[in-house]
């Protein structure tokens, strides 16, 4: 059984599947991932994540507006309460710094970053965190604002050890994607070696970044066993023990507590 912690469903391709996403899902259940957590980007898009997650088993949702997607007008905190109350909604975000594409907007997204990091303790809900670029000012924000004993994840890891540890310190979950695959990944592998296998997550980001052999297509949720196989050899673990820890390792994150 795999999990997906990290995937954009609203956004994968559904050609091949009759534009149906329920068959999509299916093509991933049919290897085995049985769980996948569709992530919000933006105020448009957070009813549609909803939706998906409300109309299809084993799918969960988050809402929150993406760094890269902090305009001129923050999102209404409010709205964004509202909608992350829903039973559907698990986790707040994705939130966090993008200094690599957009760091003149860096300002407006360390406003936006701290008021998700408040809703995320208002809520008891964990924080899913994108962050690139921004290794200081994105510890630096989670401990000035951030509750400890809700926590989060560092989605789509590309930092360094040292940001790693600091982050597993404020508890937050460390998660990899695809790129962890890739030939010129060494450094962030070695990352991978080291994160304590109970605070370790597996994702695709879905529908960018596919693993190898599929880099360069169109990602999608089946593919996260190919990161889990990935992990498994480098750790020296069966996939099967990748498997299950991660699946517990999202259960406690962000089903913990819940009736489902």
């Amino acid at each position: 059984m795999y999990i997906d912690s990290h995937c954009h469903l609203d956004r994968i391709d559904l050609t091949p599947y009759d534009n149906d996403i329920a068959k999509a899902i299916a093509a991933a259940n049919d290897r085995g991932v049985d769980r996948m957590l569709c992530v919000g980007i933006d105020m448009e898009n957070a009813e549609a994540v909803i939706e998906i997650a409300r109309s299809n088993a084993g799918v969960y949702a988050s809402v929150g507006v993406h760094p890269m997607d902090v305009k001129d007008q923050l999102a209404d905190m409010a709205v964004l309460e509202q909608l992350a109350s829903a039973d559907e909604v698990v986790a707040i975000g994705e939130t966090g710094l993008d200094y690599y594409y957009s760091k003149e907007a860096a300002e407006l997204q360390q406003q936006s970053f701290r008021e998700h990091l408040g809703l995320s303790a208002k809520l008891k809900k964990p924080l899913i965190v994108h962050t690139r670029d921004a290794r200081e000012d994105t510890i630096q924000i989670i401990k000035a604002e951030g509750d400890t004993s809700v926590g989060g994840v560092l989605h789509c890891f590309t930092e360094s050890w040292e940001m790693a540890k600091q982050a597993l310190e404020l508890n937050y979950y460390i998660s990899f994607s695809g790129i962890v695959t890739f030939k010129n990944a060494s450094e962030l592998r070695e990352v991978a070696k080291q994160v304590p296998l109970d605070r370790l997550l597996i994702e695709t980001d879905s529908p960018y970044l596919a693993p190898v052999p599929y880099r360069g297509k169109k990602n999608e949720p089946k593919y996260v066993v190919e990161v889990a196989q990935c992990i498994a050899e480098l750790r020296d673990l069966s996939v099967e023990e990748v498997a299950r820890q991660t699946t517990d390792n999202f259960e406690q994150l962000f089903l913990s507590g819940k009736w489902w």
